[in-house]
């Protein structure tokens, strides 16, 4: 883990405000437990040591991030109304003149979870993190690997950037409080992913694509952002993966950050992981963003809609 110190942004579009292990606990480890062999690279884990998340009890706390509430281990609410497309999120703020944090997760039974969490921007600073990893065991697949077939991930991506958003879970403040002092709300991004995977050669890559930022305030309309390829990488043995995340822009391709992530389940029937990208937005300067996706292999009750095409 590094102890992050991480600038805000300055958005010309948008109003400016401004490794861990991943023990991941569901509950009392009857599930089959958590791997512990899988490492997030400290470029994704960043402020963030650990994470227990507790699906049915509605329970998120987080292990190592800075300033988001009294103890080291901060405990976060639910909030069901800032919930992004099957991911939960959750919010903790101590008091109004404190940082706030906004956190999204998502586990997939018995296979791959991810969170991802930041602090809104205050003194022109903020924390963020990711972390990943898998419930129970994990197997590559074995049919499709043994006549060359490519496996299929898809669904849906969240994201957390050091902007500014609508400041609607905020907690109120005295009027006239100056705005130098004042905590703001992360803005939050959301998107598509389909990963392929080629188990024989163990080899994957995908795409964070229909990438777009929520309205910085209420009845605002989203801005649309190009892609973040994930470039082609290899698979461990143990089932997980680190690479380059990129853009291409007018036909030039441009490396923007990195990606990682985790297999799980039984012939791998699940993927999760996390993405950091920075200058990835030409509208806001000096943007980061942390984000995640957990998915479904196509066939699965998990997958998305996308994998349902016609079959040669």
């Amino acid at each position: 883990m590094k102890r992050a110190m991480l600038g805000l942004a300055a958005a010309t579009l948008l109003s400016a405000c401004g490794g861990g292990t991943n023990p991941f606990d569901t509950d009392d480890g009857t599930d089959g437990g958590t791997t512990t062999d899988p490492i997030v690279p400290e470029a994704l884990a960043s402020d963030v040591d650990s994470v227990a998340y507790d699906a049915d009890a509605g329970t998120l706390v987080i292990s190592g991030l800075s300033l988001d509430d009294t103890p080291f281990s901060a405990s976060y609410r639910r909030r069901p109304a800032l919930d992004r497309q099957g991911y939960q999120a959750y919010t903790a703020q101590d008091s109004s003149l404190d940082r706030h944090v906004t956190a999204y997760v998502r586990e997939i039974e018995n296979g791959a979870f991810a969170v991802a969490v930041a602090t809104g921007g205050q003194f022109s600073y903020y924390f963020a993190g990711t972390n990943y990893g898998r419930t129970g065991g994990y197997s590559a697949p074995t049919e499709d690997v043994a006549s060359g077939g490519v496996v299929s991930y898809a669904g849906t991506y969240v994201g957390l950037l050091n902007v500014g958003g609508d400041g609607g879970d905020l907690l109120p403040v005295t009027p006239g409080t100056p705005g130098d002092i004042r905590p703001a709300q992360t803005a939050e991004t959301t998107g598509d992913a389909f990963i392929n995977a080629d188990f024989r050669d163990n080899i994957v890559n995908g795409t964070i694509y229909n990438r777009q930022i929520e309205p910085i305030t209420d009845g605002g309309t989203p801005q649309t952002l190009l892609a973040l390829d994930l470039a082609p990488t290899a698979i461990a043995e143990n089932g997980t993966f680190t690479g380059t995340a990129s853009q291409v822009t007018n036909g030039t391709r441009t490396n923007v950050g990195t990606y990682g992530g985790i297999f799980a389940g039984t012939d791998a029937t699940s993927v999760g992981g996390s993405v950091f990208a920075a200058d990835h937005i030409e509208s806001i300067q000096g943007v980061e963003e942390y984000g995640i996706f957990v998915l479904g292999q196509c066939g699965t009750a998990e997958s998305s809609d996308v994998c349902d095409q016609p079959v040669p």
